[in-house]
């Protein structure tokens, strides 16, 4: 399995008289190193003793002919291995601005620093490939031909402000100014180079892929570390090199594919490996039968569980997976052009709702429907009554959040053998059982709700302005500048620590001690939320204020911007208690029939 494990000083990894290339495959992640990792090595190296041990990497070695170039294939350690070398010709730049004061045996050594770089028998083979995401590999050739290592190479639009470039960069700022707090500069860039060229590493050269694998988690100690997706994506493409020898660039792009499916947001593609698995776990029980406490896919076990899935059928378990991907991009981004375009709204009201724990079972009926004959009104009957369930649990906490895996777990179980309409009726029967009561779901709904769960809140009143409104009055009030809602929630009686003089004079009569009081207990009530695109723009003014404002347009931004949650608002010139407690009442009715659970007979 492992061919050779060996300390090595830096000087004999970059061994100017070896014909040995360390590739970047191009499966691996981009080079992600930055300036905390940059700062850490340098330092590293310049304040301990000579051989400072760096850590370790992990090569698989398949070259069988000795004389010819060995291609070393970095499965583990390339962020390491390529800061190296671009330290290296950060050394290099920095001594040849000084060429002209060398002495002959600086010249020299000058020259085999090049030479760590390229192999000495052939000045155009670098000897650190890295691989070609985000433009590693060209970047990285044109800091070598910026250096003066390599001939001449275009630099990549926008080059500079990328990893590889910025790395460089920040080696000669430390590498200058090292030398400059120096009497004899040469002498404190040489010595610094010799430091580095005594640092070691562990190199661990394996067969294979599979045997590479074995060795990823418990030997990443010092690079970035590998996410268990990571460690999936390395299994399955060395599985499927194995036993389709080949064609590892193709698996690698269907991998990305995958991830192009589930966004860039780690958390969400995690999500998707949890869900994916706890969707089918009936199917895959079998398979991981040999894995303790696998009933659930946990952030814990999942490397073990996928192990066993790609071990038993890399191949169906590749495209069943690519399936789900796209199937859970669906559900993630419904688009109207899609075959279901009723989905759409409802899957985004899902999301608003933050109800993603249910995505395992979406994912499942999606993927099952023609074998349980769910059409699409069907679908959008369950995904409505999954927005109605997450309204109340997220407002009553009722299930809890440890509990909602395994809720829908269950629920896959439940409709077992079930079609069509016999499905939905089961969904909303057991989303009624484990779900509050309306007793309780109003007694919340009449309370401080804003303090309770302000984005729940916010969806509320998105809902029962959009119930009212028809297609052609309708205002998007889901739109965003930059990462926040242009329509926010807008407290009527101010929520500030300092409350005005004209809301202390309304609200308590101008006795600001019970003004206090009162807005303790009643500014979060639903009746005193309304939703305003100019939030700013109102704050602590007076009623009257808040009510009539323009802008300088002579266009209405306060309460007569025509929201029909606005329509209480405008026709009174007073804003207390009672009018707080009226519309709180009127608001909570409206609330609990909209978000029903179970349909009045």
């Amino acid at each position: 399995m492992i061919k050779s494990v060996n300390n090595y000083p830096i000087s004999q990894l970059f061994d100017i008289e070896a014909n040995v290339v360390y590739t970047v495959p191009r499966y691996q992640r981009e080079y992600t190193w930055g300036k905390w990792e940059w700062e850490k090595l340098f330092d590293d190296i310049l304040e301990n003793d000579n051989g400072y041990f760096l850590g370790s990497i992990i090569c698989i070695n398949q070259s069988t002919d000795a004389l010819s170039v060995q291609q070393l294939e970095v499965v583990d350690g390339q962020q390491r291995m390529t800061t190296l070398s671009l330290l290296f010709a950060a050394i290099y730049s920095c001594l040849k601005s000084h060429k002209d004061l060398l002495t002959e045996d600086q010249q020299t050594d000058l020259l085999n620093l090049k030479r760590k770089l390229v192999l000495k028998k052939d000045a155009d083979q670098i000897r650190v490939m890295p691989q070609v995401q985000n433009h590693n590999k060209e970047d990285y050739l044109s800091v070598l031909n910026e250096a003066g290592v390599v001939k001449s190479f275009n630099i990549p639009p926008n080059a500079g402000n990328r990893r590889i470039f910025k790395a460089y960069r920040y080696f000669q700022e430390r590498i200058n100014a090292l030398a400059g707090h120096s009497e004899e500069e040469l002498a404190a860039i040489m010595g610094f180079g010799e430091r580095v060229s005594l640092a070691t590493l562990v190199k661990i050269e394996v067969e294979s892929h599979s045997d590479a694998y074995i060795l990823f988690e418990s030997l990443n100690n010092r690079g970035v570390p590998l996410t268990p997706i990571d460690l999936i994506k390395n299994k399955l493409l060395a599985k499927l090199e194995q036993i389709d020898p080949g064609h590892i660039d193709q698996h690698f792009n269907n991998w990305n594919y995958l991830l192009n499916y589930l966004g860039d947001d780690y958390t969400v593609q995690e999500r998707f490996f949890r869900q994916y698995y706890n969707a089918f776990n009936n199917e895959f029980k079998p398979i991981i039968k040999d894995v303790q406490n696998a009933s659930v896919a946990t952030r814990s076990n999942l490397i073990k569980i996928y192990e066993k899935l790609i071990v038993n059928d890399a191949n169906g378990f590749f495209e069943e997976i690519l399936q789900a991907g796209k199937c859970y991009s669906f559900i993630l981004n419904p688009k109207q052009e899609e075959l279901y375009a009723s989905l759409s709204r409802p899957l985004k009201d899902l999301e608003r709702i933050q109800g993603a724990p249910s995505y395992l079972f979406l994912l499942f009926v999606l993927l099952k429907k023609e074998r349980y004959l769910l059409d699409e009104m069907h679908l959008n009957k369950i995904i409505q009554l999954l927005v109605r369930f997450f309204v109340r649990r997220n407002l009553t906490d009722t299930p809890p959040t440890r509990d909602l895996t395994r809720l829908f777990m269950n629920l896959i179980n439940k409709i077992d053998g079930l079609k069509g309409d016999e499905i939905v009726r089961i969904v909303e029967k057991e989303l009624v059982a484990v779900s509050a009561n309306d007793e309780v779901f109003r007694r919340l709904l009449e309370g401080p709700v804003y303090s309770e769960n302000s984005e729940a809140v916010r969806f509320i009143l998105c809902a029962l302005e959009e119930k009212a409104k028809t297609r052609e009055s309708m205002v998007d009030l889901w739109a965003m500048e930059g990462k926040r809602y242009v329509w926010t929630i807008e407290h009527i009686f101010p929520q500030g620590e300092n409350i005005p003089q004209p809301w202390i004079d309304m609200i308590a009569e101008g006795n600001k001690i019970r003004a206090k009081e009162l807005q303790a207990k009643y500014v979060d009530r639903l009746g005193n939320l309304t939703i305003s695109g100019y939030n700013s723009n109102l704050g602590n003014k007076s009623f009257e204020e808040k009510r009539d404002r323009k802008d300088k347009q002579g266009r209405y931004i306060g309460y007569l911007n025509s929201l029909y949650l606005n329509e209480d608002l405008v026709k009174t010139d007073k804003w207390n208690i009672e009018s707080i407690d009226s519309r709180t009442s009127r608001l909570v009715e409206e609330t609990l029939n909209l978000f029903a659970l179970k349909e009045k007979e």
